[in-house]
């Protein structure tokens, strides 16, 4: 069911490098997610698929995870993704690439779950090295990155829990490390 998917699709920032993802599962990400509906069918987004291993150490160098918990430097040492999809605004198509912020959230969506209906997870990275990124992948001219997903076989427990008295909303880890998102409750969502 759509909604198991859902809930199982929790932001990952530890992977078991002892299982990698193959490029083909990638592209089958990518296949879903360029059919995706598109802003006046535009079509502007491009993939950049990152399973080269000297190419994904220069990525993850260049990603920031994590950043609600700071004091935890993530991902541990052996635990980053195997692999990582670059999702760019063909700046020929998307004139103004900020108008485009819908499009890049459905296909990262998209993918998202298909990895999660695969039994893969993943992070969809916005803080990360633009200007890095394009020169160490020698991406196109025109070619804008607007997000980096990491993928790869989860090694952390995720739980979904109801939003605590404190009203907080930021994630946390538990002794055990276990990591815990809180969520707001369908009547305080609703207008």
């Amino acid at each position: 069911m759509l909604k198991d998917l859902v809930i199982k699709n929790r932001s990952c920032r530890g992977y078991d490098n002892s299982k990698g993802i193959k490029r083909e599962t990638l592209l089958s990400f990518v296949d879903l997610a360029r059919i995706c509906p598109a802003k006046a069918n535009h079509q502007a987004l491009r993939y950049r698929l990152v399973t080269d291993a000297a190419e994904v150490s220069a990525v993850q160098r260049m990603t920031r995870w994590g950043m609600a918990l700071p004091e935890l430097h993530l991902p541990y040492p052996g635990q980053e993704a195997p692999a990582f999809i670059v999702l760019c605004l063909d700046t020929a198509v998307a004139k103004r690439p900020a108008d485009y912020g819908v499009d890049v959230g459905i296909a990262a969506q998209t993918m998202a779950l298909a990895a999660a209906e695969a039994g893969y997870a993943c992070l969809m990275i916005e803080s990360f090295d633009r200007k890095g990124i394009s020169e160490t992948l020698k991406l196109p001219e025109g070619q804008y990155p607007a997000l980096c997903m990491a993928f790869g076989v989860s090694k952390e427990t995720a739980v979904l829990e109801e939003i605590g008295k404190d009203g907080s909303t930021k994630y946390y880890r538990d002794a055990q490390g276990v990591h815990h998102v809180p969520k707001r409750r369908l009547e305080d969502v609703l207008l």
